[in-house]
């Protein structure tokens, strides 16, 4: 068009439109032939991978063309480029092109597939792992037999597995061997149909007709497995059904559909206990289904169950046992039983509750201490304010004796929050080198007044006892409430030992779901011969707000307070107990390494002017209003000048003014916005001489690793009372 065009610009425009297109032409065509160099490279280097795999491997299209083949699929399989996979397989599966379909659907979500599919040949294991460009790689091999699951061949017994439609999909070897052949229907297996399911039923086979027991058992997506028994000598149908089962090392039990136990093999026998008796309600063999048992059998005899399967606890009374139980319905004569399938699941379940228990008392933890905190600030409230009103009461006032009961229980609920706090592990711990012999001798005298006159408490000490590192004041707190509950198990009276003892673990000790590491340990046991602890109810004592004494009796924190001082402090806890024989609670604490060093000689400070009482000004920042309404008063009252703020940002904003003279700072840790710690920093670096204190509900560790960055700064734990705070802050301004 350009040569033909009447004039020289045109002519040039079209020309130029020409070299253009050309230019685009070869770009593209030299783009795509890129990328198909680059996807035959790609392709290449898979199959060289997959080459050398003993396992038929296939590179196949979205669409199932087959790309690419390993020595071992062509070997197999005779398979030809262009070919589909379903063509390829169509001998090796029933229907190729449904499993196809359905394992690349999973790939397409999931990234990856495979499924055990049983064959003429065995159990097989088909793979995918979508790759790029659309493609797939699939890889077929033989899957490990391990006699459960669908498709299983049981325990030698004769199976044959059938579809919905009826085909027969698999023969194990024993019912070839027995039938004399593969076939393809139950009609061909069967002179006669339908089938008695749990009677005696003719099969033809090479060498005639023979009678063999059917039992049938739903193997999942639809297929049945049936086994084919032996019937014993001399039984009827009925009876040769159990008499078959009777030495499968599977646990059956069949019910009746209001759910009485009608007959049961040995394997049931061993795992249920002599309470399995014909007769016997299945709800007073097991528990735990979360509604009616009874519902749950009316389902599967109406054939509506949902879920056939569910896990539930036996009711022994010897040991804490989980099953899992399979239910299936079952005719025989016209009459409609329920056969159970059980299956031990007891470290199932025990893990399971091992990672529910973790998480469950890390989140009480984390609850526990959330709440301390609100509390230990409504505390300091109360009992603050309660000692400004004693303080303008004497003891002949009407109201003082209700004050002091203010006081008296507002103390009571410190020290409740103490335990929760000691429960999460989250109260401030004072560590010290500790004999236990030391310290128990120091705490005889307490105990002996705890047990009363019908209980004898004796101690008994290791003669060569290694120090240990623990809060006294805490530990002391467990052995007391140890002694308690050891008074409280013997209401008639008797004897309580504590005993310590130097013992040493070559090797790791596993116990109680805790493992103890190797090393020296000081043992102390705290032994009664009260009444004892259930098993179902030992796993539980440890647990918050758990007790087995009559409402009032307890709070159910002893334990749980003992289990989160002697976590906090390194060492171990465990509970031995007999049921009317007694309980021992041993407790082990590592061994304190202890090394020689020179002690350097204190150096006598210079002494120093002490300014006059209750002579300075003060910065106090607490965002509670209560609690600094209460702080800034009892300041006041012992002469002090008080600047209040309530926040961080407060703080410092008073702080601008260069002229204003502060000679310490009172401030709460934990604030909305910037923190007690992040203030002060700041402002110290205007004013490096000025003293703080920390105040906080939460426990000191929240603050330690920020307080040592911060010099001449002390910790006061809330609640705290008025003369609490006034010593501490005339200490840290004297």
């Amino acid at each position: 068009m350009g040569v033909l065009a009447p004039e020289r610009l045109i002519q040039l425009g079209l020309l130029a439109a020409a070299c253009a297109l050309m230019g685009l032409g070869f770009a593209v065509m030299l783009s795509a032939r890129t990328s198909r160099s680059k996807t035959e490279s790609a392709l290449s280097t898979l199959a060289n991978f997959i080459e050398k795999d003993a396992s038929p491997s296939f590179v196949c299209t979205a669409d199932g063309e087959v790309l690419r083949a390993n020595a071992a699929a062509r070997q197999a399989y005779a398979t030809r480029r262009g070919e589909t996979l379903a063509g390829t397989l169509r001998n090796t599966f029933a229907n190729p092109g449904g499993i196809l379909f359905r394992l690349k659907a999973q790939a397409e979500m999931d990234g990856a597939a495979r499924e055990d599919i049983v064959t003429r040949k065995g159990h097989m294991r088909l793979a995918v792992h979508e790759m790029e460009e659309d493609k797939l790689l699939w890889r077929l091999e033989a899957a490990p037999d391990t006699g459960q699951g669908r498709g299983a061949d049981g325990p030698g017994l004769p199976m044959l597995m059938v579809g919905r439609t009826g085909a027969v999909l698999y023969m194990n070897e024993s019912a070839r061997k027995l039938v004399g052949s593969r076939v393809k229907t139950l009609e061909a297996v069967f002179e006669r149909m339908p089938l008695g399911i749990g009677a005696v039923n003719a099969i033809t086979t090479d060498s005639g007709s023979v009678d063999v027991l059917v039992t049938r058992i739903d193997a999942g997506a639809g297929r049945q497995a049936y086994y084919l028994l032996p019937p014993p000598e001399g039984a009827t149908a009925k009876t040769a059904s159990w008499a078959s089962f009777e030495h499968l090392p599977v646990p059956l039990v069949r019910f009746s559909p209001e759910g009485d136990v009608r007959s049961f093999n040995r394997s049931a026998s061993d795992l249920i206990g002599p309470s399995l008796q014909e007769g016997v309600h299945i709800a007073d063999l097991m528990a735990g289904l979360g509604r009616p048992i009874s519902d749950w059998l009316e389902e599967t005899v109406s054939n509506r169950a949902v879920q056939q399967s569910e896990f539930l606890r036996l009711t022994r009374s010897d040991k804490e046992m989980f099953v899992q139980v399979a239910l299936n319905r079952m005719q025989e004569d016209g009459e409609v039983s329920v056969i159970g399938v059980l299956a031990d699941a007891t470290e199932l379940k025990t893990l399971e509750a091992q990672f529910v228990q973790s998480q469950k008392m890390q989140a009480i933890g984390q609850l526990a201490g959330g709440v301390a905190h609100d509390f230990n600030n409504l505390l300091t409230a109360i009992s603050g304010h309660c000692d400004l009103l004693l303080l303008r009461h004497d003891q002949g006032d009407p109201d003082y004796s209700d004050l002091v009961q203010i006081n008296q229980n507002a103390n009571r609920a410190a020290a409740l929050v103490g335990q929760l706090l000691a429960f999460s592990r989250k109260q401030t711990l004072r560590p010290e080198e500790l004999d236990l012999r030391d310290t128990m001798s120091d705490l005889t005298h307490l105990l002996n007044r705890l047990v009363g006159e019908k209980v004898t408490l004796t101690l008994s000490h290791d003669p060569i006892l290694k120090p240990i590192r623990a809060d006294k004041r805490q530990l002391e707190q467990v052995l007391m409430n140890l002694v308690v509950n050891a008074r409280d198990a013997m209401p008639d009276g008797g004897e309580i030992q504590i005993e310590t003892e130097c013992m040493t673990l070559s090797e790791p000790l596993e116990r109680d779901r805790v493992n103890v590491p190797a090393g020296d340990y000081v043992c102390l046991r705290v032994i009664d011969h009260g009444v004892g602890i259930s098993a179902d109810k030992l796993q539980k004592v440890f647990e918050p707000f758990y007790t087995t004494k009559k409402t009032g009796e307890g709070t159910g924190l002893g334990l749980s307070t003992a289990y989160g001082i002697v976590k906090q402090t390194g060492g171990f806890i465990f509970v031995d107990s007999t049921l009317g024989q007694g309980t021992c609670f041993s407790i082990m604490f590592p061994v304190l390494e202890t090394t020689k060093t020179n002690v350097p000689v204190a150096k006598t400070p210079a002494p120093m002017a002490e300014p006059k009482h209750g002579d300075g000004v003060i910065l106090l920042v607490e965002d509670e209003a209560p609690v600094r309404a209460f702080a800034s008063r009892a300041l006041r009252l012992r002469g002090y000048t008080v600047l209040e703020a309530d926040s961080a940002e407060a703080a410092l904003k008073t702080l601008e003014d260069a002229s204003l003279n502060v000679d310490l700072f009172v401030t709460d840790v934990v604030m909305p916005g910037m923190d007690g710690p992040s203030w002060v920093r700041e402002a110290l670096q205007e004013r490096p001489d000025v003293r703080v204190v920390f105040v906080s509900g939460y426990a000191e560790d929240r603050l330690s690793d920020q307080q040592r960055e911060i010099p001449n700064s002390v910790f006061l734990p809330k609640p705290f009372s008025l003369n609490d705070l006034a010593e501490t802050v005339h200490q840290q301004l004297h």
